[in-house]
């Protein structure tokens, strides 16, 4: 098989290395890649978002299945441009994308079907937001709407503090576009657990668990992030409640979407509150996340292009979904500064401890070549290391192990990632 997969990312290049392990693959393409995926594919210089040129790289090149692994390209139909080229397609059309698009369909779809999540109120405008928040209980949520990087979530601790935040999202627009619709959501507490899953417009087969860390600095500190790291799997994520999640949240979920005539094929990521009322949804996403796919998918046992075109074909109740009994740790080695201001252009090295390793790995998320070949940072997350263990405490200490192999001027990351495993 000849495969192309879009983004180019850390999620990518994890995603690139599943795909390069099947004896089914012949030549892996990647739109735009990066540095690290140049190892396993080759890049070509385009877009996630122009679906023109896309397309017309995957007929010229036959290529027999796209990945489309990002959000934007995602909502915004890149799946329904390949597929209407005859090209087989990985992911959620634009409808069925519209899970992780729009906050506010989601909230309201998980209400219609009694799916548990957080209450919450959607406002079209600032006032009628401010209106509401003087009479609601504090800490707050807001959410911006629509897609913002997965930084578009602020929690307000104060009424001044939420005033502020409607300012920043709906008026200031500090999250462009996104911040056009505001979600206003209660405030849970609990464990957080991301459950990803494999979805054929029926069946779902969710992957083993994982727990993100969001925010840039120790002690869950700081601005919130893409990710600053992650473990896998949740040791609070127990077989009792994954049975309860899939009767109440998981197949509620793909079956909903089915009857709203937006059937969902590709991966539904589950952001989940483990409250004291139960498993609640923190919220959806139409892909797979990053950094949690660093750390679930080298877990993964079953060929991956299998389990994508069962996806596709509607066969997914036929794939036996598993994974290793061992645990992963991934942590991310940023800029400093991220996700703010930070400086970018700085020479990487020791990735070549890595090259052959089976038990540790880096993926590379904000890189690219110098003029000469040298692997420069390119973006606020650089890397991100990831480690197997027979445990996670053995994960963990061999992740951060691992990136002190890895030095750049401005490396910045966090000594925490998964601290609370060692607290159990």
């Amino acid at each position: 098989m000849r495969v192309l997969i879009v983004g180019g990312g850390g999620r990518e290049h994890a995603i690139a290395c599943a795909v390069a392990k099947s004896n089914k693959v012949d030549k892996i393409f990647c739109a735009p890649g990066n540095a690290g995926i140049a190892k396993v594919a080759e890049c070509v210089n385009i877009g996630v978002m122009d679906f023109d040129a896309l397309v017309e790289f995957a007929k010229k090149e036959n290529i027999d299945l796209c990945v489309v692994a990002p959000d934007d390209p995602l909502v915004a139909g890149a799946v329904d441009a390949f597929n209407a080229a005859g090209i087989r397609a990985f992911g959620p059309v634009a409808k069925a994308a519209i899970l992780e698009g729009s906050k506010a369909f989601s909230k309201d779809l998980m209400k219609k079907y009694g799916i548990p999540t957080a209450a919450y109120e959607n406002f079209d405008n600032a006032d009628d937001a401010l209106a509401y928040l003087e009479n609601a209980k504090m800490p707050i949520v807001l959410k911006a709407d629509g897609l913002a990087l997965g930084k578009g979530v602020l929690i307000c601790n104060t009424l001044e503090e939420a005033k502020a935040g409607v300012k920043e999202i709906m008026l200031d627009k500090h999250f462009g576009d996104a911040g056009n619709r505001l979600v206003v959501e209660e405030f849970m507490t609990g464990r957080e657990v991301s459950v990803l899953s494999f979805v054929d417009g029926k069946t779902i087969k969710t992957m083993t668990s994982a727990q993100d860390h969001k925010r840039a600095k120790d002690n869950d500190q700081g601005l919130n992030t893409g990710g600053m790291g992650t473990f896998s799997p949740s040791p609070f994520y127990t077989k009792e409640i994954a049975d309860e999640c899939m009767k109440t949240i998981f197949q509620p979920t793909v079956d909903a979407m089915a009857k709203e005539g937006r059937e969902f094929k590709g991966v539904i990521f589950f952001g989940l509150m483990l409250t004291e009322d139960g498993p609640k949804v923190l919220e959806y996403n139409a892909r797979f996340g990053d950094p949690e796919t660093q750390v679930v998918l080298p877990r993964m046992k079953n060929d991956i292009l299998d389990v994508f075109e069962a996806c596709i074909d509607g066969t997914l109740d036929q794939v036996d979904l598993q994974f290793e009994d061992n645990a992963a740790v991934c942590v991310v080695l940023a800029s400093d500064g991220y996700p703010e201001k930070y400086e970018k252009g700085f020479e990487i090295k020791g990735l070549e401890s890595f090259d052959g390793c089976e038990d540790k790995f880096v993926f590379h998320a904000g890189t690219r070549f110098s003029d000469d070949g040298k692997v420069l940072t390119n973006g606020g997350r650089v890397l991100g290391v990831t480690a197997l263990g027979a445990t996670l405490k053995e994960a963990r200490a061999n992740a951060y192990k691992a990136t002190e192999l890895i030095s750049f001027d401005n490396k910045y990351m966090r000594t925490d990632i998964g601290k609370a495993i060692e607290e159990i």
